[in-house]
C-alpha cells in the first residue's frame, strides 16, 4: 500500500471558528467558503445563532448577517468544543448579554478558570462551576487590562482579545510562549485597532462594527498532518495538499516532519485575509529521531500523537517535553498515545509532560482505546496502515467531531 494523490481538504477548524465569530460582529453580510464541516464548528455556528446571528447555506458557502446580540433563551451547548466555549466567553462578555455555556461530558471536565479569571479582571460578570462548566455570563461593561499569560493558550489569548474589542481603553496581552495567531491576523485584516510587537498584543476598544468580508478558508494543516504522516512512513508515497494554511504558528508539524527526514516541498504560495496559504508536497523518506522541546510544542500541540507514530519508525530515540497541556485535551492524550503504542509493540516511555520513543519498531494491529478522542482515533488509524494485522477503534464516530471526511480522503489516497 502507498498513499498517492492530490487533495483539497476542508477548511481549517481554528480559522472557521474565528471567521464565523467575526462575521457575527459585522455590520453587513459576510460570505465564508470552505468552512470546516466538523461538529465543533457547527457548535460555534449554532451558539451564535441562538444569540441572534442570521445565517444561510448556499452550496459550499455560508452567508452570515451580523446584528446586535440578544441573550439566548436556552443554554449555549458547545458540545465537545473547547474553542467554542473559551472564545465565545470573551466575545459574548463584550456584547452585554446574559448567557450560560454547557457542553458534553468531556468538555465539562476541562478547565475553564484559565479564561474566566482574566475576563473577571476586565469586569465581566462571569463564573464557572468549580472551575468547570457550566460557565455563566451576565451583562457587563468591560474595561481594559494588561495581562501576562500564565499558560500558553491561543484560546485564552483570543478570548481576551475578543472581549477587548468592546472594552473601554486598550487591552494589552503579553505571551511568554508564542501561540497560534489567527485571531490577531483576522482582526488586523478586518481593520480593528490591533498592534503586535513580538509577544506583546494590544487592542483598543471600540463600538464600531467592521464591514462584511469574503473569506475562502484555507485547508486545515492539522487534518493534512494525518495523511502527511502516512506518506512519510509508507515507502514510495507522495501526497500534494492544495490550498493549505501555512501560518508559521501552525506549520510546526511540517517543520518537524522535514527534520525527521520526510521530503516537504512548498509548491506555490499566496495569502487569504493576511493568512499564508500554499500547495504542499510530502514524500516518504528515511526517518531519524528528533527532540521536541517545550518551546516547540505550541506550534504542533494537536499533532503530537502523529509525532509519536512517526517516532516508532525513526532511527534513534525521539523525545517530547513540555507537553503537559495534552493531559487536559479531549482526553489525557499523553496517556492515550503511550498506552496504545505500548500495546502495538512500540518502545515508549510516558513522562509527566511528554514521552520518549525508540525506533524503528514493527507495530502490531490492536483494538485501539480512543478515549472518545477524535485525534487519537485518526492518529492510530494511520498507525494501523503499517501494523501487522488488523487495527480497529473502540469509537470511530468521534472522528466526525473535527473531520467527517477523514475516511473518504484516506480511501482516495490509498486507492490511487
Amino acid at each position: 500500500m502507498v498513499l498517492k494523490g492530490s487533495v483539497t481538504l476542508p477548511g481549517d477548524k481554528s480559522l472557521s471558528h474565528r471567521a464565523i465569530m467575526l462575521a457575527s460582529l459585522s455590520s453587513d453580510k459576510s460570505v465564508i467558503e470552505n468552512l470546516s464541516s466538523g461538529q465543533d464548528v457547527i457548535s460555534t455556528r449554532d451558539c451564535l445563532a441562538k444569540c441572534g446571528m442570521d445565517w444561510s447555506q448556499d452550496g459550499e458557502q455560508i452567508n452570515i448577517k451580523g446584528r446586535h446580540f440578544i441573550s439566548p433563551a436556552t443554554p449555549l451547548d458547545c458540545g465537545n468544543s473547547g474553542t467554542t466555549v473559551r472564545l465565545l466567553s470573551g466575545l459574548i462578555a463584550g456584547e452585554r448579554i446574559n448567557a450560560t455555556f454547557t457542553g458534553d461530558q468531556s468538555l465539562s471536565s476541562r478547565p475553564m478558570d484559565r479564561v474566566v479569571s482574566p475576563l473577571q479582571k476586565m469586569n465581566a460578570k462571569i463564573s464557572s462551576t468549580d472551575g468547570k462548566l457550566p460557565v455563566i455570563i451576565q451583562a457587563s461593561d468591560l474595561h481594559s487590562i494588561e495581562y501576562t499569560m500564565p499558560v500558553a493558550s491561543a484560546q485564552v489569548k483570543s478570548a481576551i482579545m475578543l472581549a477587548g474589542i468592546h472594552a473601554v481603553g486598550e487591552t494589552i496581552i503579553h505571551e511568554t510562549v508564542p501561540t497560534r495567531d489567527h485571531t490577531e491576523i483576522l482582526l488586523s485584516a478586518l481593520g480593528y485597532p490591533i498592534t503586535t510587537n513580538g509577544q506583546r498584543i494590544a487592542i483598543k476598544g471600540s463600538d464600531t462594527r467592521h464591514p462584511g468580508f469574503h473569506f475562502h478558508v484555507p485547508a486545515d494543516p492539522s487534518s493534512a498532518a494525518f495523511f502527511a504522516t502516512g506518506a512519510a512512513i509508507i515507502h514510495d508515497s507522495e501526497v500534494i495538499f492544495k490550498n493549505m494554511l501555512i501560518n508559521p504558528t501552525r506549520f510546526g508539524f511540517f517543520r518537524s516532519l522535514g527534520m525527521l527526514g520526510a521530503q516537504v516541498d512548498i509548491l506555490d504560495h499566496w495569502t487569504e485575509l493576511h493568512e499564508s496559504v500554499a500547495d504542499i508536497r510530502i514524500k516518504s523518506g528515511q526517518l531519524h529521531a528528533v527532540h521536541i522541546a517545550k518551546e516547540d510544542v505550541p506550534a504542533l500541540i494537536d499533532e503530537l500523537p502523529l509525532i509519536a507514530i512517526l517516532a516508532t519508525q525513526a532511527e534513534g530515540t525521539t523525545t517530547v517535553e513540555g507537553a503537559g497541556e495534552l493531559r487536559v485535551k479531549e482526553s489525557d492524550r499523553l496517556h492515550a498515545i503511550c498506552i496504545n503504542l505500548e500495546r502495538m509493540g512500540a518502545q515508549v516511555t510516558e513522562h509527566t509532560d511528554g514521552f520518549s520513543i525508540s525506533g524503528p519498531t514493527s507495530l502490531t494491529g490492536i483494538h485501539v482505546q480512543t478515549f472518545h478522542d477524535h485525534r487519537i482515533a485518526m492518529a492510530f488509524t494511520i498507525a494501523g496502515l503499517i501494523a501487522d494485522g488488523e487495527t480497529t477503534l473502540d469509537d470511530s464516530d468521534c472522528i466526525a467531531i473535527s473531520f467527517p471526511e477523514f475516511h473518504n480522503v484516506l480511501n482516495y489516497l490509498t486507492l490511487n
